[in-house]
């Protein structure tokens, strides 16, 4: 009697348990930051589409937070398709993402009662595959969430960007638990760089890559986002260049509800 072949079924639980633990053998589509020594460092040369990514603040402090939250329009406002922000809190500025490159009318607000419904928007918004980045307030994130985040962003192509938000300071040291995110981000506020006349110049800040799946950690010492969304090397600004190609450009400054985490 011809026994069944059964490789089509192991090969199907083999690539489902792959996805599970978070792995892909297929290569993933990145988007580059256009900065070489960022891009260096992570694998593909640039952050990863259809994956998972965790952003946080260096300090518990409202600029801090700031930063990250416009650290996080600036990567939204290069990547293509409309963007689902989901905030906990309400104190999200639109016209900070439009100064990061993220123009208000690509962007879809969701605010949600609590961290646990904002958990539920976060996954819901990753697998419906509709918008193209995601980027939700995360208090606390267990490796069993992150997993499904990473699963829904592996299934839809989707960008998911959580920033990582606490109430009090104490709940913070939850930022280093692991997760299953592909790369955490820590960004810090540093005094701007010098004009020739009074005044305030392009922001600076410490972004550190804390961690980097099958990548190294680093420290990098940038410009802040500019009005594309980009960010540079401090005195280098000339020599960066982002295709146009890989974002959509910034339209006219659209009215709406100011809330944006900066």
């Amino acid at each position: 009697m011809t026994q069944p072949d059964t490789r089509p079924a192991l090969e199907a639980l083999r690539a489902q348990i792959s996805r599970l633990e978070g792995r892909s053998g297929r290569e993933r589509a990145v988007l580059p930051f256009g900065v070489g020594e960022i891009d260096r460092r992570l694998p593909g040369g640039g952050l990863a589409l259809g994956a998972l990514h965790e952003v946080a603040g260096g300090g518990a402090d409202a600029l801090h937070c700031a930063a990250a939250g416009q650290f996080a329009a600036g990567i939204a406002a290069r990547a293509t398709g409309k963007v689902l922000w989901i905030v906990t809190r309400a104190d999200l500025f639109a016209p900070a993402l439009q100064q990061a490159g993220l123009s208000s009318a690509r962007v879809i607000f969701v605010e949600a009662g609590t961290d646990r419904d904002g958990l539920a928007c976060f996954e819901e918004g990753l697998r419906h595959g509709g918008p193209g980045t995601v980027v939700a307030d995360v208090a606390r994130l267990t490796m069993p969430a992150s997993r499904r985040l990473q699963l829904a962003a592996e299934t839809s192509g989707a960008l998911g960007i959580a920033i990582r938000r606490w109430r009090r300071q104490a709940d913070a040291a939850d930022f280093g638990q692991p997760t299953a995110a592909v790369t955490r981000w820590r960004v810090s506020v540093l005094p701007s760089g010098p004009l020739p006349v009074p005044g305030v110049g392009r922001g600076r800040w410490r972004l550190e890559l804390m961690r980097a799946r099958a990548g190294e950690s680093a420290a990098f010492e940038v410009e802040a986002c500019d009005e594309r969304g980009r960010l540079a090397l401090p005195g280098a600004a000339d020599r960066l260049a982002v295709p146009a190609a890989l974002g959509d450009r910034p339209g006219a400054a659209a009215s709406g509800r100011g809330r944006a985490s900066a």
